[in-house]
């Protein structure tokens, strides 16, 4: 009977991809970017992300030049901006300390920031054509089913386990093509859900299947309720039909990205306006509360209530931020969320003729 990493290779080779944008033309800066978008994303979501990202930054030089602003622009609705932030430092390191040359030694890749150990595997295995295991998301459900293993993939000791089994499967020759076969195959057919067993060229000596227990495996995380927090955000805008945006922090949740003003309810955003914004301009007048809507990160919900405050004159001196013209927000690094309002405002305004009105 043909080996584990044999038959895979033969279902790859028939039927596996072999367009996706990341396998034409394959270097390591390529392969990298691709793997970090990949992380926690499908790729249908990742292909148009990719394909922009890769116009603007060609290559690694012309992403450790660029400005972080600009990078999380062409993020902006990806998620988890963290991989953003951290493949232009990377870039920079890169190109600061290895001539602008990717690195092909397993230790200095990991040690870039944003770089894991199946990352920096997938990366010598698919553009070094070195012999290194990976264990993503695709590979573990994979093997959690192939070999029903007992337990969540995320616990440190089946973790481990998984690790040595990736290692042990790992051929010693096509290991490209191999680390490339063995993600399509969990993200084509040993799907999360409604996996197509009945085309897998493992399911002979898959032990979940032949338990008939593929959906058991791999094992979930044990649940915890998500908690709620509430947020307000603030759409403030002047009589140019500009919104004021704040840079966020770079650490934490939206880290260095443009948002509104974000308050813990609405009542302490009308207690900041009271007492930061002068007298006499009419901002009460304005206020209009629109219908509140969740977005839900990896450990908590948040509810946001959005506020909007039309026809003020100036933002508090205090403020740290700037106005931005309604039509220009596509070109900044803005959360999903606060994307999804801004271009609410702008139909608004298109629709009331204010934009035309005030230029």
């Amino acid at each position: 009977m043909p080996s584990f990493s044999q038959q895979l290779l033969k279902w790859f080779d028939d039927y596996g991809r072999h367009d996706l944008p990341w396998q034409q033309d394959i270097t390591p800066y390529r392969v990298w970017v691709s793997e970090i978008m990949l992380q926690q994303t499908q790729v249908k979501t990742v292909i148009p992300y990719y394909q922009r990202f890769m116009q603007r930054f060609s290559s690694l030089e012309d992403l450790a030049q660029a400005s972080q602003d600009e990078v999380l622009s062409y993020w902006s609705g990806l998620g988890y901006y963290a991989r953003g932030r951290n493949l232009h430092k990377a870039a920079q390191i890169i190109q600061q300390d290895f001539d602008g040359v990717f690195p092909n030694r397993f230790e200095d890749i990991v040690a870039l920031p944003g770089i894991g150990r199946s990352t920096a595997g997938a990366i010598l295995a698919i553009a070094h054509k070195q012999r290194y295991p990976i264990l993503d998301g695709n590979v573990k459900r994979v093997l959690s089913r192939y070999l029903a293993v007992e337990g969540w993939p995320g616990d440190k000791k089946i973790e481990n386990a998984l690790w040595r089994e990736a290692e042990a499967l790992t051929p010693m020759r096509r290991f490209d093509d191999y680390t490339q076969a063995i993600m399509d195959l969990g993200a084509t057919l040993c799907t999360r859900s409604r996996p197509a067993c009945n085309r897998c060229p493992l399911a002979q000596a898959c032990q979940a299947l032949s338990q008939d227990r593929v959906s058991d495996f791999p094992f979930s995380k044990p649940k915890k309720d998500k908690p709620v927090r509430q947020a307000s955000l603030l759409m403030l805008l002047n009589k140019k039909c500009q919104v004021w945006l704040e840079q966020r922090p770079s650490q934490g949740i939206w880290g260095g990205l443009w948002s509104l003003p974000q308050f813990t309810c609405a009542e302490a955003l009308e207690e900041e306006l009271k007492a930061s914004m002068q007298t006499g301009v009419g901002w009460q007048q304005s206020l209009v509360k629109w219908e509140s809507f969740r977005h839900t990160f990896s450990h908590y919900h948040l509810e946001i209530e959005p506020v909007k405050v039309a026809q003020v004159q100036e933002a508090p001196a205090e403020w740290q931020g700037q106005w931005h013209n309604l039509t220009q927000a596509d070109n900044l690094g803005l959360p999903a969320p606060v994307r999804r309002l801004l271009g609410q405002l702008e139909k608004e305004y298109v629709k009331n003729g204010e934009m035309l009105k005030n230029g």
